[in-house]
């Protein structure tokens, strides 16, 4: 019998992040030293009190039944309380905060719920491939928003023409940014807010790295502008806030009408998060915060030992005020595979290559700061040996 795949899954990329893994995967199987700066999974593990309360929750036979849909109500409640002590964000707990299954669950879904075939999404690029695939599955057509150098990586909601903006439903943005490590200010948001506005248009805003920050900067969100709860959702997690990528826990907040939207699609695809991960999460939202303050200095002194690093190698990345990633522009002559390809060859380095995060993406690399500064220390000097005047014919 012949499979034949649905058109959706056909037209999909190669997902980005399994290609790497499958070529750091080739390499190790040849002996080879690999330092993995590709993937954003942190390599710091969960604060231990979080795992003592999944623990001791975990043994608590109530919590072994299907939970609910839209997630227990303490802990939206304990979401509602953390964006109040954040942000001062005010939320309804049980209208305008959804529990779900990780982020990127919600993000995938959330064109379900919003986008009819046909309909347009604003979508950065380059990006977290999610937006785009979830709006192609939705039926939806992506227009893509360049993040250029020159606007800060910022989207120009200027450069978007009225017929376009007219027939779009949905914009993604995210800051602080993957992969560019941009952040967005007051005004920005604020110009945002009056674009929906103007065009009836629904803000998803990715804050997924909002707790990853350096030297003081403490990242905004986009519900603290006046009208953003009335276009628009944000969504968070606590991956890697809290180092808990793989407990699968995040949140979709804002906008009553979407948050109920989105509901009604995952009661439809999903059973709800695990009410014990639920209860850690508490844990995380309500207790001790240290350990986040901790993390963020483990990263900034990894951030400041690569950029130094790839400026002594001849190179000139962005230094960022968020998230664990350095965009870092290739040597001239190098596209980003090009560079991508060296490094993993040449120096045993994986990194992503911009390309990867959509066309405005070419001509950079991305490197994830999750590994120890001793392996970040070994990268640089592997980099600092290679001979980068040279690049490959065309």
């Amino acid at each position: 019998m012949t499979v034949t795949k649905a058109e959706r899954v056909r037209l999909l990329p190669p997902y980005l992040f399994a290609e790497i893994d499958r070529l750091k995967a080739d390499l190790v199987a040849k002996g080879a030293d690999v330092i993995n700066l590709g993937v954003g999974d942190p390599d710091l593990p969960t604060p231990p009190h979080i795992i003592e309360k999944l623990a001791e929750t975990a043994k608590d036979p109530a919590n072994h039944q299907y939970p609910s849909y839209s997630g227990m109500n303490d802990f939206r409640i304990s979401v509602a309380n953390w964006y109040k002590r954040r942000f001062g964000v005010e939320l309804e707990p049980l209208s305008e905060v959804l529990t779900l299954i990780g982020s990127k669950e919600g993000l995938a879904h959330l064109p379900l719920a919003l986008i009819n075939p046909g309909d347009l999404a604003l979508i950065p690029s380059p990006a977290y491939p999610v937006y785009h695939i979830a709006t192609m599955f939705a039926g939806g057509e992506s227009w893509f928003m360049p993040l250029l150098k020159k606007n800060g990586f910022l989207p120009d909601l200027d450069s978007i023409a009225p017929e376009v903006a007219a027939r779009a439903r949905l914009m993604f943005i995210n800051y602080p940014n993957n992969p560019t490590g941009a952040t967005a200010d007051r005004d920005f948001y604020e110009r945002v807010v009056r674009f929906a506005v103007r065009y009836g248009i629904i803000v998803c805003h990715d804050a997924a790295y909002s707790e990853m920050a350096f030297g003081g900067y403490r990242p905004m969100s986009f519900l603290e502008v006046p009208g953003a709860k009335e276009v628009g959702v944000e969504f968070h997690s606590l991956s890697k806030t809290y180092n808990m990528t793989g407990w699968r826990l995040g949140f979709a907040v804002g906008n009553s009408d979407v948050i109920s939207a989105l509901g009604q699609i995952k009661s439809n695809i999903d059973s709800g998060a695990f009410n014990a991960v639920q209860w850690a999460g508490i844990a995380a939202l309500e207790g001790d915060q240290g350990p986040v303050a901790h993390m963020q200095k483990i990263y900034e002194e990894r951030r400041d030992i690569l950029i130094a690093g790839l400026k002594k190698a001849g190179l000139h990345p962005e230094i960022p005020k968020a998230t664990f990633y350095v965009w870092c522009p290739t040597p001239p002559g190098y596209s980003s595979k090009d560079f991508t390809s060296l490094l993993l060859r040449e120096a045993g380095i994986v990194t992503t290559p911009g390309s990867g995060f959509g066309e405005p993406g070419e001509g950079y690399v991305r490197m994830a700061l999750t590994v120890s500064r001793e392996r970040i220390m070994e990268a640089v000097e592997r980099i600092c040996k290679l001979d980068l005047e040279n690049p490959p014919p065309k």
